[in-house]
């Protein structure tokens, strides 16, 4: 299956100078999976569809929703199954219900994030649950910035403004911050001792990157539900929606 185009908007699989970004989506994808053992789900802006995947390992059934051709081509493709489906669809109209929804590293992108968590709030299941992640403004932007450059991102959260927007749209919401770990907490170490500086004076940059970024694996990274200020990107699970299905 060839791969989609690397454009900035979307993570995918198999590109090793991507492969950071990958692992760090995976952990927060597989953890989900956990959590949602014989649901139905539907996994709204699916992109290439890998996170799809992951949640029908676990699930009863998946959804994976997204309103790019090419990605919904590529998905269908590649991860469809008798436990998943793809539908070409934008993340505001479609419309089914579903025990569980997983909507990742969007709602940075969405024009009025709250009648977005609405809708999804009104297609959950009684007892269901929305998660919802989305990086920390304070790791992704420059200090003082109110938005990193990435051109795709419309607003950007601390992790207070991050819980009062779901708090609008559910009665419960518990939020986990994702964080370093292991080779990834060493080489945050390293680069608070110097490493950036060494390693371009000693000309070892892409050789040493060239080994290191394809190395990280999921193990690299760990969900905790404290410093939430100091972490990566926050995960949260929202509960009781405030707007019940008509």
């Amino acid at each position: 299956m060839p791969p989609l185009e690397l454009t900035g908007e979307r993570t995918l699989p198999d590109v090793p100078a991507e492969n950071y970004w990958f692992r760090r989506h995976l952990i927060v994808y597989r953890w989900i999976a956990k959590q949602v053992v014989g649901k139905h789900v539907i996994d709204m802006a699916c992109g290439e569809g890998y996170g799809t995947g992951v949640l029908a390992e676990s699930a009863a059934t998946v959804t994976g929703v997204d309103a790019n051709p090419d990605a919904f081509a590529h998905a269908t493709a590649k991860y469809g199954g008798p436990r998943v489906k793809f539908v070409r669809d934008l993340v505001e109209s479609f419309a089914e219900p579903a025990d569980a929804i997983v909507f990742l590293q969007t709602i940075e992108h969405v024009e009025n994030p709250t009648a977005v968590l609405d809708h999804f709030g009104s297609q959950l299941n009684s007892g269901g649950a929305a998660f919802i992640s989305t990086p920390n403004l304070l790791k992704l932007a420059p200090p003082g910035a109110e938005k990193s450059d990435n051109p795709w991102h419309i607003k950007e959260y601390r992790a207070e403004e991050f819980r009062e927007l779901c708090e609008q749209s559910f009665a419960s919401v518990e939020i986990l911050g994702l964080f370093h770990a292991r080779k990834l907490r060493v080489h945050a170490w390293a680069l608070n001792l110097g490493w950036d500086r060494l390693h371009k004076r000693l000309g070892l940059t892409k050789w040493f990157y060239d080994r290191f970024t394809p190395a990280i694996d999921e193990r690299d990274f760990r969900l905790a539900p404290d410093s939430l200020e100091e972490a990566l990107d926050f995960v949260a699970v929202c509960r009781e929606p405030r707007v019940g299905r008509s």
